[in-house]
């Protein structure tokens, strides 16, 4: 059994366009393999990743302090201290945190950690595709890339 102290661990960063945050990978620092664990930290006026879902992987989110909105498939709802949210696979699980608080908001967020995976962004028009490592993983993927929907092709036109 490893364990950490996530006092002990420095803050990675990442900040672009509304998507801003701070997160320390927990589960990955502890060795976990089938389930990830990460703490999320926005600042007000901040966003988690865009709007999304997994095909592959169920994810949950427990907010330890602050306050902000989740929106979610059907909506937008309030989030305060000690709520959790599960976050199904497909379509139903989209999801994205705002922070529309004057202080910080700090989450868990818990997910599968099964791979391959294919994330959704809905907003964007556009999929992720990850094999070798799930999303969140760190290992080498076989296959990695983002592509727009509207850019698919029937299997047939693409032989030569």
């Amino acid at each position: 059994m490893d364990r950490v102290n996530a006092t002990e661990l420095e803050w990675s960063e990442l900040d672009h366009g509304d998507t801003r945050f701070r997160r320390k990978q927990l589960a990955e620092a502890a060795d976990g393999e089938g389930i990830g664990c990460s703490l999320y930290e926005l600042p007000p006026g901040s966003r988690s990743w865009p709007y999304h879902y997994h095909t592959g992987n169920e994810e949950a989110i427990y907010v330890l302090s602050g306050t902000g909105v989740l929106r979610d498939a059907e909506g937008n709802h309030d989030l305060r201290a000690g709520e959790y949210v599960a976050l199904p696979v497909g379509e139903e699980g989209a999801h994205r945190v705002i922070n529309d608080s004057e202080g910080p908001l700090r989450y868990l967020a818990i997910s599968t950690m099964r791979d391959p995976d294919v994330t959704v962004y809905p907003d964007a028009g556009a999929i992720g595709v990850f094999a070798g490592s799930p999303p969140g993983g760190h290992e080498e993927r076989t296959v990695e890339g983002f592509f727009e929907r509207e850019d698919a092709h029937e299997f047939w036109d693409l032989q030569s």
